[in-house]
């Protein structure tokens, strides 16, 4: 009787499905934040150009710090959408066992943790700083209307985001390192099993 070669099912760990059910969270999370910002930005765009005309400054100098706010959001979403698809492709790899998804997320998650604490860094010093970045009275005028015109659950929250993002990009990381992980993402040894109909 000949013999077939089959490949034999690896067991995933918990903890690989635990990374992968953090990094899903985290895409979904990057995308509603995403969204959040977009709509939020309509109200702060309209609450400062009211604050800025008090100033004097004209349409076209109002407008640059109005496009900046709009740029910042759309520039976060646009990333927020393509590091989501990557984190969800990357789930899926590490679900399946491949060592280049799992390879591929540790450099993912160390650039997410360096990109999250500047995030974090950022939100701090917006929510922080007087605005005293010009000697000219309506530059700083015009820069403090804006920071006040985000409310202030608006900076807790993205505080909140930033420091979520720099846990789970931690957590998924570590989980992955476990050697709980390891066997799963090693190359499938094949098993020998009774070919039917073979020869004796």
């Amino acid at each position: 009787m000949s013999s077939a070669q089959t490949i034999e099912p690896a067991r995933r760990p918990a903890v690989v499905t635990a990374a992968a059910a953090i990094m899903i969270s985290m895409a979904v999370a990057g995308l509603a934040y995403a969204v959040f910002g977009l709509a939020g930005t309509v109200g702060v765009v309209d609450r400062y150009r009211q604050a800025a005309e008090a100033t004097g400054a004209s349409d076209g100098v109002i407008d640059v710090l109005a496009n900046l706010a709009w740029g910042t959001v759309i520039v976060a979403a646009v990333l927020a959408v393509v590091v989501g698809l990557l984190l969800t492709a990357l789930a899926f790899g590490n679900l399946r066992g491949s060592s280049g998804a799992r390879i591929t997320t540790w450099f993912v998650s160390g650039l997410g943790l360096l990109c999250g604490v500047f995030s974090l860094f950022a939100v701090l010093m917006q929510a922080a700083l007087t605005w005293n970045v010009s000697d000219d009275r309506i530059t700083q005028e015009l820069t403090r209307a804006l920071t006040d015109a985000y409310p202030a659950w608006w900076f807790a929250l993205s505080g909140m985001a930033a420091t979520g993002q720099v846990l789970g990009y931690l957590v998924v990381a570590l989980l992955l390192a476990l050697p709980a992980a390891h066997p799963y993402f090693r190359e499938r040894r094949p098993a020998t099993t009774p070919a039917v109909g073979g020869d004796a």
